[in-house]
């Protein structure tokens, strides 16, 4: 569908103000800077600002982008013969390989990141992301794979999906935040990912096959 003018500008103003904001989180620090700071570094209204995101943390980790469904909802899109946990290292390699900004393989983010890291708020909403997330994928792996109420394997196999996520985006972070450039941290992130796939046991690896009838 073509997207509206009215559209085009509600998502150039959203970007702006989320813009602007990231800027001058980097530059201050985030504890530093106001909301009205940044509506009028944008030229909106504070209102304007809080109808495009609801919270201050949301400015740089939007709930369409810092989801909690993004395990699951990787899950959820594989295709048939491939089970949950390769799933999850395919599109992770597949964002390595792009430097996609989801996994911060963009210049610049290393300042932007160690602002996040130094933010108590956005830390710990870091944190409840991706605890969520590993709630939600064992959720749907226990009703895709019908498993009765107590069996703790689909908490399991979240748990681990959700430990080798964690620290290809921990590995990512470290390097990041240390200088490194993107080209040097994707080469890196991709050699961790063999040693994580080479490194889980067959049940992980194999658990949750999409059949052909799904």
């Amino acid at each position: 569908m073509r997207e509206g003018l009215r559209e085009r500008k509600k998502r150039l103003t959203r970007r702006r103000i989320a813009d602007v904001a990231l800027g001058l989180f980097v530059e201050r620090g985030f504890d530093q800077v106001t909301i009205a700071e940044v509506a009028e570094r944008a030229d909106v209204s504070v209102n304007t600002v809080y109808n495009y995101f609801a919270t201050k943390e949301d400015l740089v980790l939007p709930p369409d982008q810092a989801s909690p469904d993004r395990l699951a909802d990787i899950v959820r899109g594989r295709g048939a013969g491939e089970s949950a946990a390769v799933a999850v290292l395919g599109r992770l390699r597949d964002e390595v390989r792009r430097r996609d900004r989801v996994v911060g393989l963009t210049e610049g983010f290393g300042r932007v990141l160690a602002m996040m890291l130094a933010a108590p708020t956005l830390a710990a909403r870091l944190e409840d992301v991706s605890g969520q997330m590993v709630r939600n994928l064992a959720a749907l792996l226990a009703e895709e794979t019908g498993a009765t109420e107590g069996d703790p394997v689909p908490r399991l196999v979240a748990g681990q999906i959700g430990w080798f996520h964690g620290v290809v985006f921990g590995e990512i972070g470290q390097r990041t935040v240390a200088g490194e450039d993107p080209e040097s941290i994707a080469a890196a992130a991709l050699t961790l990912l063999d040693e994580i796939e080479a490194l889980l046991g067959t049940r992980v690896l194999t658990y949750a096959v999409r059949t052909e009838e799904e």
